[in-house]
């Protein structure tokens, strides 16, 4: 038995951990490593003044706040109902769920420039919906917030989804039969469990929003200091030939965002061991 085992081991259809390892690092290498790494040295030729200068200036400020703003909106309001959304699927049965369970992919399948002009044309002032609204969606910060929001909600849904199904009911059945309300039980029993794949969902859609481009440009209206997004921005500038302007705001861009993904998995990690005690 314990040759056969180790036989298996040895002939394993998947390579050795040093091959494996190998192909690992040159992938990231080619992907990730070197296109950013070439950032990092273009935006090294500036001066830091220079620097300085680009990544404060008003117009690219502005863009930062309503970037990252939005972005943090969006995964915020993307973890609220997109609990209550993976809950309803879990959860309940009712006819059409199947067509449901399929529509919270469709961000993931379809083109970001079709749900930009679909968005734009469903929230503008004559649209279907934008027509019964008081105020403006479209063309306004407004409806940046809708478009991000639109496209990071499956990341909350697919993340909670697994774990809620994974949930023994029979916790929530204990904690009725001491007493606990419903609240109570969904507070004290049910969110610490789902916590730590709600703070995944919530940083993969913050991070999916933050370097959303074909989804925002139609609705934002692009008006530069009121709806103008960041890689808009580089867009703009790599359009102008401004190479180093548009690779140093990109590099403030990552740092940003790892820096902030770094505290999400930070809190996640606070989160599942907290679980675990």
């Amino acid at each position: 038995m314990f040759f056969s085992r180790t036989l298996l081991k040895r002939h394993s259809v998947l390579p050795g951990f040093d091959l494996a390892l190998g192909f690992t690092l040159l992938y990231l290498s080619f992907i990730v490593l070197i296109p950013l790494s070439a950032a990092f040295l273009k935006t090294a030729t500036l001066t830091w003044p220079a620097f300085w200068d680009v990544v404060t200036s008003p117009r690219v400020l502005a863009s930062y706040r309503l970037t990252f703003g939005a972005s943090l909106a969006a995964g915020v309001l993307n973890a609220f109902f997109g609990l209550i959304v993976a809950w309803v699927l879990v959860r309940y049965s009712f006819p059409a769920k199947r067509v449901i369970d399929a529509l919270v992919d469709l961000p993931f399948a379809l083109p970001t420039a079709v749900a930009g002009i679909a968005l734009t044309a469903l929230y503008a002032q004559n649209g279907w919906i934008g027509q019964y609204l008081p105020f403006k969606v479209s063309f306004t910060p407004l409806g940046v917030l809708v478009a991000l929001t639109f496209i990071g909600l499956p990341f909350v849904v697919r993340t909670v989804q697994p774990v809620l199904e994974d949930l023994q009911q029979e916790l929530e059945e204990a904690a009725a039969t001491l007493g606990a309300t419903r609240w109570q039980t969904f507070r004290l029993v049910v969110l610490p469990i789902l916590t730590p794949a709600l703070l995944t969902g919530f940083a993969l859609a913050f991070a999916r929003a933050l370097g959303e481009y074909g989804s925002v440009i139609f609705i934002a209206g692009n008006m530069p200091m009121v709806s103008e997004i960041t890689p808009l921005l580089i867009i703009t500038k790599l359009e102008q030939y401004d190479y180093t302007g548009a690779t140093a705001i990109a590099v403030v861009m990552l740092v940003a965002a790892f820096v902030l993904l770094l505290s999400i998995n930070a809190l996640q990690a606070w989160a599942r061991a907290r679980q675990g005690r």
